[in-house]
């Protein structure tokens, strides 16, 4: 129904943003919320997943991710939250090649795959991946005592995206060493030390 919006961002949650288009405040479940800022414009590609019990706006920063994610809820056993948590590592090329080269280990590094499923992943997907030259790599946190507001909001968005407590507690004492600006930096950092 919807393939994008263009608006302003009202709000910015650890799994959510809000973007007001035209008076209207739309909540958009995004991989990584804290990549915005409130009274940010932005253009927003949108998929809606309607169920028995909800109706849902999930968010991408451009049609390559939008697609990623309607290839990855085809398969079966990935929903559209795990396929959200997954594209969070905004790490589309790493996932391109894992998928391609049937790496089942780079794929149970997500929340909520195991090997089973990142098998089914590589069944499904393996023949549509087209693999780039770009590499990166990124993973998640969560919480301890933190007096960094952003360091703190950068570890729920982790946990939020199905991490767990055992993970983050591995990650956070390196994270603690950074000094990153906002929780976009240090969601992404996390994810990177997740991920290794």
């Amino acid at each position: 129904m919807y393939e994008y919006m263009n608006g302003m961002v009202t709000v910015v949650k650890p799994t959510f943003i809000v973007l007001e288009v035209n008076g209207i405040g739309y909540k958009l479940l995004v991989g990584n919320p804290y990549q915005y800022t409130v009274d940010q414009p932005a253009l927003i590609y949108v998929e809606q997943v309607i169920r028995d019990t909800e109706q849902v706006l999930y968010g991408f920063t451009d049609e390559a991710e939008k697609a990623l994610f309607d290839q990855l809820t085809s398969v079966a056993g990935i929903g559209p939250k795990s396929a959200l948590a997954i594209l969070a590592a905004n790490d589309q090329d790493g996932l391109t090649v894992a998928i391609a080269n049937g790496d089942v280990k780079f794929l149970t590094k997500f929340p909520g795959v195991g090997k089973k499923t990142a098998q089914q992943i590589i069944l499904d997907l393996k023949d549509k991946m087209v693999v780039t030259d770009g590499l990166s790599h990124t993973n998640a946190i969560e919480p301890a005592a933190v007096t960094d507001p952003n360091f703190a909001d950068g570890l729920a968005a982790l946990a939020a995206l199905g991490y767990s407590t055992k993970e983050l507690d591995r990650i956070t004492p390196k994270l603690e060493k950074l000094d990153l600006e906002g929780p976009d930096g240090y969601v992404r950092a996390g994810l990177n030390l997740l991920r290794h």
